[in-house]
This record gives structure tokens, C-alpha cells and sequence, in this order.
């Protein structure tokens, strides 16, 4: 395969369309980011509670996450081949999956109380961030409802809305956790638990606001219901596409899920430390995660259009955009951890921890970039199974055997799991590197949704 640096018109697209993306997953962020620095100041409790009841909200909803991603390479290939049926019966298709994966987490959201018992957690967070969880339920369709409607105007490349409906979210989620977790405005002060009901509140806001600024464009997609959207066998290949997908983060959110757990075992400083960290480090991956999504997108409109050089241009132009904000980020959480860590909290055993925990993240930012632009790649061809497959050997196989190891046999601690992550990480980057090098250069050919 040869390969071609995107041409100056591509470069210029793929910036169009990926700074605006990556502006809304650093708006999605700043939701959390929010309610951790507001708990934050409450106490080292209510931060581990937000902490570890985050960690299982985000467990029970990123397997639905995923699978609804699967309208990256279904309708960016529809809208590159001129196919606005099929992208309106996708979308559609997607709202219902969103209905019952909703329902589906619900459930376990609703029994956070005892798995996390049976995790051994520590005792005085568990009734807070159980309590987080429930309060969590009735945000989790608008947030699927969210992703579907993002989904969409970001295949047709329409993200200015987003941007509104995500700044108005995050205007709310302030004024909410304000309220709720303080208790200001005559309401009791609830800590952890009133930010999870803000985050409620906020996604509904999120949804609701995306619904209604960007309903011109959303319109021929949602009306009139198309009744082949129920039809079986074109909802089961749409599975099938995004099965893989949601198992692949489910896989990578539960490797550091598992470590988050793990760390919580640990005692509650480690527990704020770590969500203080991960905090940070998540908030950096937001705009890569940004760049794969618009690299995605791009990707399968030069699959739709029967043009594969301009799905493999865009390919290489948003791994390296990825991987060139990921060097900066990486500087800076080299050179001012601490002073990165007192934004969060002033209690010093957690931001000495989260701290020594943010070196450690510098060193994987790279790869982490790299790893979230090659599975937007791979996605708009429509590849998700081997992807799965390879997240599983480096998190699963790797990374956090390897980092279980260090942390308990090694006593390393949080740092010893943090390095585990890092490996991960790493193998997984370089593993998909190597499949993109081998998928692209082979045929490339639209997904066949629709039935014959």
C-alpha cells in the first residue's frame, strides 16, 4: 500500500470536523470534571464516591455506547454513497437499540449496593456512590438518545448544534450540582448523591436541547418511521457491526474499571487520587476520542464514494493529529502534576497520590491517542471484530495481569496498576497499527445493512 500524506483540501476537512467533535468530548467531559472538582471540595468520601459510583455507571452503560457507534460506518458510508433512506432507517434502528439497551442498564444500575459489597469497597464510600448510581437511572436514555442524535449529525458533518446543546448541558450541570450537591436554594445538601441526580438532569438537558436545535437537520432521519427499520435480518447485521464495538470498549473501560476497583481496595486516599488522575488523563483522551470519531466518519465516506485513497488519506491524517495533541499533553503532565492535582482537591495524602499517578499517565498519552484514532479507522471500514479481539490481548492479556502484579506483589500500589494500564495501552496501539497497515490495503467495500 502506498501511502499519501491527506492533501491540503483533507487536512483542511478533517480539522473542520474533528475540532468541533473533540470540542463536544471535552464538553461531554467537563460534565465530570465538574462534578468531581464541586464534590471535590466537599470531602475525600463524597470524591470516592463519585469516583467509584462513576466507574459503575460508565460499566453498565459503555457496552450500549459502543453498539451505537455502529452508526459511524453505517451512515457516514450511506451519506458518502447519496443513500439518505438508508441512513434514516439506520438512525432509527439505533433509537430503538438505545430504548432497550436503557432499560437493560437500568436494572444494573439499581443493584449497585451489593456488587459493590462483594467487591470489597470500602465501607463508608459504597452507600455514596450506590447512591450516585441509582440517582444516575434516569439520565441513561437521554444519554443513549444523545449519542444517536450525535452520531448522526456528525456523519452528515453538522456538529454546530452539538456544540450549542453540549454548552447549554454543561451551564446546567453547574447550576444543578450547585444546587443539589451544596444544597443551595432551599434544597438539602446531598454531596455525591445530589451529583449524581445534576448528572441526571444534565443529560436530559443534553438530549432534549440537541433534539431541539438540531431538529431541521434531524428531521428526514426520525419522520416519517420507516417500518423497515424493524425488519430483522438489516437490525442483526447493524448488531453485528456494533456487538464487536460495544465489547471493545467495554473491554477497555473494564480494564480500568477493574483497576479503579482494585485501587479502591487500597483505602479511600487511593481511591480520590486515582479519580483525580484519570480525571485529568480522560479529559486530554476527549480530544483524540474527538479526531478518531471525525476520522471515522471521513474514513467511511471515502468507503461510500468508492474513493479508497481518500478513506486511507484520512486514515493517516487523523493518526497523526491524534498522536501530535497527545506530545503536548504529554508535557504537561510532566512538568506541573501537583499543580495539576490541587484543581481538584486540597487534601494533601490525595494530590500527593494523584500526583505521582500523573508522570505515569504522560508516558502513555501517545499511545493512547494513537490507539482511539486507529479504532475510528477501523471502524469506518466497518471493522470491529479484530480490533475487539486485539483490545482484549493487550488490556486482558497484557496490561493488567501485569499491572495487578506490580501493584500487590510488587507493592507498588495505585502506581504499580497505573503502569499495567500503560503496557495495555501500548500493545494495543502497535496491534492496531499493524491491522490498519493490513486492512487498508486490501479492497474496501461499503457494509450491506439493507436486505437485498
Amino acid at each position: 500500500m502506498t501511502v499519501h500524506l491527506p492533501r491540503r483540501e483533507e487536512f483542511a476537512e478533517l480539522l473542520r470536523l474533528a475540532l468541533p467533535v473533540a470540542a463536544v468530548q471535552v464538553g461531554m467531559m467537563l460534565l465530570g470534571v465538574v462534578d468531581t472538582i464541586m464534590v471535590g471540595h466537599v470531602s475525600p468520601q463524597d470524591l470516592a464516591g463519585v469516583a467509584l459510583g462513576n466507574i459503575y455507571f460508565f460499566a453498565c452503560a459503555v457496552f450500549g455506547m459502543g453498539l451505537l457507534f455502529a452508526l459511524d460506518p453505517v451512515v457516514s458510508q450511506a451519506v458518502g454513497a447519496g443513500d439518505a433512506e438508508g441512513a434514516a432507517r439506520a438512525v432509527q434502528r439505533a433509537i430503538l437499540l438505545a430504548v432497550a439497551l436503557a432499560g437493560t442498564a437500568s436494572v444494573l444500575l439499581a443493584v449497585a449496593e451489593p456488587l459493590l459489597v462483594l467487591a470489597r469497597q470500602p465501607g463508608e464510600v459504597i452507600p455514596l456512590a450506590a447512591g450516585y448510581a441509582r440517582a444516575t437511572i434516569p439520565g441513561l436514555l437521554p444519554f443513549y438518545l444523545f449519542l444517536v442524535f450525535r452520531q448522526t449529525l456528525q456523519a452528515q458533518g453538522r456538529v454546530l448544534p452539538i456544540l450549542a446543546a453540549m454548552a447549554v448541558a454543561n451551564l446546567a450541570n453547574v447550576f444543578f450540582n450547585w444546587v443539589l450537591v451544596y444544597g443551595n436554594l432551599g434544597f438539602p445538601a446531598l454531596g455525591a448523591v445530589g451529583s449524581g441526580w445534576a448528572s441526571s438532569m444534565s443529560r436530559g438537558v443534553m438530549a432534549g436541547g440537541l433534539l431541539v436545535i438540531g431538529w431541521s437537520l434531524l428531521r428526514g432521519q426520525l419522520l416519517p418511521f420507516r417500518r423497515e427499520a424493524l425488519r430483522p435480518r438489516p437490525l442483526g447485521r447493524m448488531l453485528r457491526v456494533g456487538v464487536p464495538i460495544g465489547a471493545q470498549m467495554g473491554m477497555e473501560y473494564g480494564a480500568f474499571g477493574l483497576a479503579g476497583v482494585l485501587i479502591g481496595v487500597l483505602g479511600t486516599v487511593s481511591m480520590a487520587g486515582h479519580q483525580i488522575a484519570l480525571n485529568l488523563s480522560a479529559l486530554t483522551f476527549m480530544v483524540p476520542l474527538g479526531v478518531s470519531q471525525a476520522t471515522a466518519v471521513l474514513v467511511g465516506r471515502g468507503v461510500g464514494a468508492a474513493d479508497p485513497d481518500r478513506a486511507r488519506r484520512a486514515a493517516l491524517g487523523g493518526l497523526l493529529v491524534g498522536a501530535g495533541f497527545m506530545l503536548v499533553t504529554m508535557v504537561i503532565f510532566f512538568l506541573i502534576p501537583e499543580k495539576l492535582a490541587r484543581i481538584y482537591s486540597s487534601d494533601l495524602p490525595v494530590v500527593a497520590l494523584a500526583a505521582s499517578l500523573l508522570p505515569i499517565a504522560a508516558l502513555f498519552q501517545v499511545f493512547d491517542g494513537l490507539q482511539v484514532v486507529a479504532m475510528g479507522v477501523l471502524r469506518g471500514v466497518g471493522d470491529t471484530r479484530i480490533p475487539m479481539i486485539l483490545n482484549l490481548l493487550g488490556f486482558w492479556v497484557a496490561g493488567l495481569p501485569v499491572g495487578v502484579a506490580l501493584a500487590f506483589r510488587g507493592s507498588m500500589g495505585a502506581q504499580g496498576l497505573w503502569w499495567g494500564l500503560a503496557l495495555g495501552l501500548a500493545v494495543v496501539a502497535l496491534l492496531l497499527l499493524v491491522r490498519i497497515r493490513f486492512r487498508l490495503a486490501g479492497e474496501l467495500h461499503r457494509l450491506q445493512v439493507e436486505d437485498d
